[in-house]
């Protein structure tokens, strides 16, 4: 991992570049790769995403030789190689038994088709029974760097204040561009939406199209968001209906402008 004075350093070396740079984000909770019909299938999730060529995926609900639900599989290897991206993964659940020197392994996952100079993990159990992660990575794209977050937060409204408390603390003291994606689980305008939208800008807000994204059927409420650095221009975001089977959540994808 690069530390923080290394990062700074090349910061202040690229400087302000020039021209402007479009970038795709798709935030997606995977749900371990288990569609609506029950069935474990990876290749749909790829499928899901694939024809937008976005250049950064978040994705939640990854398993790493988890469960005997998701085959054991590293799934974060499997789609970074199935659709030629880098990956960091940062796990929300660890578990390691005794007998065995597999590490089991749950969380949240970023793919990303630009050099991932350096990553890390935030735990943000607060208590409770199943963990919660907050993933952090540095990417470098041509001359510019950018910084992004991947999250799934708590269905308990008192322990996700408490986990967008520790968001808020963090990304306030990051230099821009900055992207936070994610599984929220939260509702627009609540009191948890006003503490991020108060410091970042929530990507729907700039186009007013519908974002819903869950249940994938039927979709009747936005819980997964992307929320941008207000010096990141937003183009366009939708919803991605491609393969609703795929999960219980779809995709939201929000195309960027990094100035």
């Amino acid at each position: 991992m690069v530390n923080a004075d290394f990062w700074e350093r090349l910061l202040d070396q690229i400087g302000k570049p020039g021209i402007e740079l479009q970038i795709k984000v798709i935030t997606f909770n995977m749900h371990h790769g288990r569609g609506i019909d029950g069935k474990l299938n990876l290749n749909r999730i790829a499928e899901a995403v694939e024809e937008s060529e976005a250049d950064f995926i978040a994705l939640n609900e990854v398993d790493r030789y988890f469960a005997k639900r998701s085959g054991y599989m590293d799934q974060v290897s499997w789609l970074a190689e199935r659709l030629k991206m880098q990956s960091a993964f940062g796990a929300a659940i660890t578990l390691k038994q005794q007998d065995s020197s597999v590490i089991r392994q749950y969380g949240n996952a970023l793919l990303s088709r630009h050099p991932i100079v350096s990553s890390m993990n935030h735990l943000m159990d607060f208590g409770m029974m199943e963990g919660r992660s907050l993933l952090e990575a540095d990417m470098l794209m041509i001359d510019r760097p950018l910084k992004m977050y991947v999250t799934h937060l708590s269905l308990n409204p008192g322990i996700r204040h408490k986990q967008i408390d520790f968001i808020a603390g963090k990304i306030t003291k990051d230099r821009p561009p900055v992207i936070i994606a994610g599984n929220w689980n939260m509702k627009r305008g609540g009191k948890a939406w006003r503490k991020i939208a108060g410091i970042f800008q929530d990507c729907y807000l700039a186009t007013q199209t519908s974002c819903n994204t869950f249940p994938s059927l039927r979709p009747v409420l936005q819980i997964d968001y992307i929320f941008t650095s207000r010096d990141i221009d937003v183009v366009s975001v939708e919803v991605i209906k491609k393969i609703p089977a795929a999960s219980d959540h779809l995709p939201l994808i929000a195309t960027l402008i990094l100035n």
